[in-house]
């Protein structure tokens, strides 16, 4: 009898941008190493039932057939994984059809040539968290900063039947009265739908790129904010096909405004407000319990003021950047490190002020190749949601290598958000951002040529008993007992440092962090999330008096 948790990732379409009635989910038992395990949450995580250690060899298998009527003669059934971790084999009926390396992004098999009335499919993972590879805060030693690992299949997998003419892919590039819409489709032509106040919006097109200027057909565009975050559906349609998308109008950039740059959101400058969200749920680990859990960790976080996610080092489910599209949430999203880490080299020394170190490095050709495009993978899959601002792209010199380049080549791929190049120290010559870490101080700042932004700090500990991973939690930058003290630290940071560098061109401040995680007990919210830490309403008023500071300091500067 499968577990009702693991049915509630069954129900959930898990690529809300190219939807399609064709879904088939095969969430639910599997058998991993001859033991049943619930997919698709790790099977380290609580909620996956599964009852065993594990040396990194993983064989899962899986018996399922179509339902009938499932796909036509001539539809081809694809098998989709949302991500396995870090090498995956995929077997169906002894035959070997692909192997995918990585374990953060989805990729897909053409199973239907060897589809059969009763199939066996066998997915086998390796995970040696192996350095050539992303692994973000994964570590076979967990503690501190750094926890449990997650191994194999952790995100949704599931069939779709596609016909012939199919839209494969769709890329939106979007304005402040339109947008630029490319189709990937073997069709002679397709037809796209917009509705729109006044009406329906639908064109027939047999060229591949478009634009659509909505301004002619809808008199005032409804832009995207974080305060009204509205979306546009979309449907395109070939003679065979039909999907469901959507997409935003809003544009961010970097603008002189008087002597000083801003980041700006459709053309205003803009504060960012934000918390540090790892993605770490204390049942599921890299999953939570329901895909609802996203929309509630956003509820949670615009509560308390904040309108900025930094998703640290792990890309999600799709269905994490639709809750925040949905809800108005921005997200820098942070590319997935791999390469070695040296608690002298990347923490103490910097921490200590020891901030500049080259990073033209010989060696590790394969795990360099790799991070770089992977990164590029990274900004193809997330392209399309207006929710995502900005990139980083290495942290704290974990992995770094030729930031510059790196920076030059992804700003290439996507010039429509900004880059924090090395976020915290080891600066290079190029970056959109001036990007600082700072914890244990509080001091004033200032600006160079560059928007200041103060990428991470804070992280003051507060244990809540009965909401403890594990009794002797204790991991964070001080230690308070209570909501009171830990709330006063925290204004008092905000008040100490944050407002009086607003003027002195600070555009941002990243407060780490959303949730404790394991060991780490510095969260707004307790790991399980039973507990809010903060005073919420002192944290809304701290929140409308940087905004109003900004807003102030933005007067002046025009």
């Amino acid at each position: 009898m499968e577990h009702s948790i693991a049915s509630r990732w069954q129900q959930e379409y898990p690529r809300p941008q190219h939807k399609r009635n064709s879904f088939f989910c095969l969430n639910g038992e599997w058998e991993l190493n001859g033991v049943p395990i619930q997919v698709p949450f790790p099977p380290e995580a609580p909620l996956a039932h599964y009852p065993l250690p594990h040396d990194g060899q993983l064989c899962y298998q899986k018996q399922f057939s179509l339902p009938t009527g499932f796909a036509r003669s001539t539809d081809r059934v694809l098998l989709h994984f949302g991500a396995v971790d870090q090498i995956a084999e995929v077997v169906l009926n002894g035959q070997s059809l692909a192997r995918h390396e990585g374990g953060y992004l989805p990729f897909s098999v053409d199973i239907t040539e060897a589809l059969l009335d009763e199939n066996q499919l066998t997915v086998n993972a390796l995970d040696t968290l192996s350095t050539d590879y992303p692994y973000g805060k994964q570590c076979k030693n967990r503690g501190g900063m750094w926890y449990t690992p997650v191994s194999g299949i952790w995100q949704t997998v599931w069939l779709e039947a596609v016909p012939p003419h199919a839209v494969n892919a769709v890329r939106i590039t979007p304005s402040l009265t339109g947008i630029a819409l490319s189709v990937e489709t073997d069709a002679p032509e397709y037809t796209i739908e917009i509705p729109l106040k006044e009406g329906l919006l639908r064109r027939t097109f047999a060229q591949k790129q478009i634009e659509i200027d909505l301004l002619k057909e809808d008199e005032i565009p409804h832009l995207w904010t974080p305060q009204d975050p509205f979306l546009y559906p979309l449907f395109i349609e070939t003679d065979t096909d039909r999907i469901e998308s959507y997409f935003a109008l809003r544009t961010v950039q970097l603008r002189s405004i008087g002597a000083q740059q801003c980041i700006c959101l459709n053309g205003e400058p803009l504060f960012l407000h934000g918390v540090l969200d790892q993605g770490y749920f204390a049942d599921g680990i890299y999953l939570p319990e329901q895909p609802v859990e996203y929309e509630r960790d956003v509820a949670r976080m615009q509560e308390l003021g904040f309108n900025l996610l930094r998703k640290h080092i792990k890309v999600e489910p799709e269905t994490f950047y639709y809750a925040c599209d949905r809800s108005g949430m921005l997200v820098l999203q942070d590319m997935v490190n791999s390469g070695s880490y040296h608690y002298l080299k990347d923490t103490v020394l910097p921490t200590l002020g020891f901030l500049r170190r080259a990073d033209h490095t010989a060696g590790e050709e394969k795990r360099k190749a790799f991070f770089e495009g992977h990164a590029l993978a990274t900004q193809q899959h997330l392209y399309n949601h207006p929710c995502i601002v900005g990139y980083t792209i290495f942290n704290e010199g974990w992995g770094q290598f030729d930031a510059d380049r790196i920076y030059r080549t992804c700003k290439a791929a996507d010039p429509t958000r900004f880059y924090d190049a090395t976020s915290g120290w080891f600066a290079q010559q190029e970056s959109d951002l001036d990007s600082r870490h700072l914890y244990f101080r509080t001091k004033v700042m200032r600006a160079s040529k560059r928007p200041l932004f103060l990428s991470e700090c804070g992280g003051y500990a507060r244990p809540v008993p009965g909401h403890l991973f594990q009794p002797n939690a204790k991991y964070g930058y001080g230690t308070v007992k209570t909501q009171e003290p830990l709330t006063e630290k925290i204004t008092a940071l905000y008040r100490k440092m944050v407002l009086p560098s607003i003027p002195l061109g600070l555009c941002g401040c990243i407060y780490t962090q959303l949730s404790d995680v394991e060991d780490e007990i510095n969260g707004m919210y307790t790991y399980d999330r039973n507990v809010c830490k903060v005073d919420t309403a002192q944290m809304q008023t701290i929140a409308n008096d940087i905004f109003a500071e900004f807003c102030h300091h933005v007067k002046q500067l025009k």
